[in-house]
Parts: C-alpha cells; sequence; structure tokens
C-alpha cells in the first residue's frame, strides 16, 4: 500500500511541473470567472523531436485568453507505454466570462 501511494505522489510531480501558462492581450486584467474556450492535443515523435501535424486550437476574436500547455497523466502514460517514441502534450485556451 505504501508502494502505490508513493507511486502516485511521484507521477503527480512529475507531471505537474511540465506546464507553461501564457496570458495573452488583456487576461490577467481582465475581471471574471476563468472558462474553457477549446482544448487539443499535440502528438510527437521520437521523444518530442518530430511533430505529428500542428494542433489547432480556437482562440477568442478579442485575444485575451490564456494558453495552457502540460504534460496530463494520460499524456505520461502514452509516452511510458510507446517507450517515448510518441509523446503528446495537452493544449488549454481559457477565457474570462463577465
Amino acid at each position: 500500500m505504501k508502494k502505490l501511494f508513493l507511486t502516485i505522489i511521484l507521477l503527480s510531480g512529475v507531471t505537474s511541473c511540465m506546464m507553461t501558462k501564457t496570458p495573452v492581450g488583456a487576461y490577467l486584467e481582465t475581471p471574471g470567472k476563468e472558462v474553457t474556450f477549446d482544448k487539443g492535443k499535440q502528438f510527437w515523435l521520437f521523444w518530442g523531436i518530430v511533430p505529428v501535424g500542428r494542433t489547432q486550437v480556437n482562440t477568442p476574436s478579442n485575444g485575451n485568453c490564456q494558453v495552457t500547455t502540460k504534460i496530463r497523466l494520460t499524456d505520461f502514460i502514452i509516452s511510458g507505454l510507446t517507450g517515448g517514441v510518441v509523446t503528446c502534450t495537452s493544449i488549454k485556451v481559457e477565457v474570462k466570462e463577465q
């Protein structure tokens, strides 16, 4: 039981440190509740060297959004099962609802 608990903590620690949040426009100054605008996944081959296509995620027309790119647990599992040959990252675009 202790090994399972330790494994879960280690896996969650590995995935949480690989995240980038990029605010665009006046997103930080805009008041309101954060809402997911669009989501997508970017796949890569050979340990992240060669992209498989380019993922297009929608952004709001006013340009005020926050783009979050991270490696989730499912992305980590895909990479682990393929030995890193296929990897993926999750992309989420958030806007503030007024």
